[in-house]
């Protein structure tokens, strides 16, 4: 298996599928590369470039105690994006991974990625702030802290239904199969608990509104209005506004897990952007 050495020591596992525009995907936080199951290979056979990777703490990577604040994990891409010579690039930034795509530019510039798609993203703040008042509260975070520190795996059970169909799911008319569901629970319980912990403090408590502003690369917004992860009214429309030019689709009714849900319209939308 392909693995890279970033800066401080840490390996990460990526895959390197088919030719073409390369186009690199950042999953959700306590998934890895396996997320991309219906989106990766479709890239890939549609005449691009598709890298995944499991970020540092989960999957097939290693598991250090630090590095995950939004500076390392962009530094992480930068290493692999360094690591294959990647230009012309496509990122692809879901939940979390949109942080880590926004703050990458930020820091790094856009010399070698030439778009920016962000998909259920937590930008541009998550937070209750005095100038984000109808932000989370940061009592949510404690809950999901102390959750991974009792029981994630009965935590990530109790998520599963909301995280794929919204505030009010229907048990009789599930939007993906109970394998599928179970299969999702336990990649994520390949995450390590520090990993989990810290990357959701990340993503919680990141105020992103400037480097969300200053992406100046070609974007798509992709996002359900029925997101419990990344809530709608918080993350699409204000990321939208602070990107000058970008371009927001909104899947009606749809929660946080699109890319099993709606993978097909997902699928045609990364594509035509992707295309553009």
């Amino acid at each position: 298996m392909p693995y890279l050495t970033t800066r401080d020591g840490t390996r990460l596992h990526y895959n390197d599928w088919g030719d073409g525009r390369p186009v690199v995907l950042l999953g959700a936080a306590m998934a890895d590369a396996r997320m991309w199951e219906f989106q990766a290979p479709f890239l890939a056979g549609n005449g691009l470039r598709c890298v995944t990777y499991d970020r540092r703490g989960s999957g097939r990577s290693d598991m250090p105690w630090t590095g995950y604040d939004y500076d390392t994990l962009a530094g992480d891409l930068a290493d692999l994006l360094d690591h294959l010579d990647l230009r012309d690039a496509v990122l692809v930034g879901y939940a979390v991974g949109g942080g880590e795509c926004v703050q990458y530019l930020s820091r790094y510039g856009d010399a070698r990625v030439s778009g920016l798609a962000l998909v259920a993203s937590t930008t541009p703040y998550l937070l209750r702030a005095p100038d984000n008042p109808d932000g989370l509260d940061l009592a949510l975070f404690e809950q999901v802290e102390q959750a991974i520190k009792t029981d994630r795996a009965a935590w990530l059970s109790a998520l599963t239904w909301p995280f794929f169909a919204g505030p009010e799911p229907d048990p009789e008319n599930p939007p993906i199969s109970p394998q599928l569901a179970s299969w999702l629970v336990g990649m994520c319980l390949n995450t390590s608990p520090r990993a989990g912990i810290e990357i959701y403090r990340t993503l919680m408590t990141t105020d992103q509104r400037a480097q969300t502003a200053a992406v100046r690369v070609p974007t798509l917004v992709i996002h359900g209005t029925a997101d419990l992860g990344a809530p709608y009214p918080l993350c699409a429309p204000r990321t939208v506004e602070l990107i000058p030019g970008s371009r927001l689709i909104t899947y009606e009714g749809a929660a946080h897990g699109l890319f099993a849900t709606h993978a097909d319209r997902l699928n045609a939308d990364l594509l035509a952007f992707v295309k553009e």
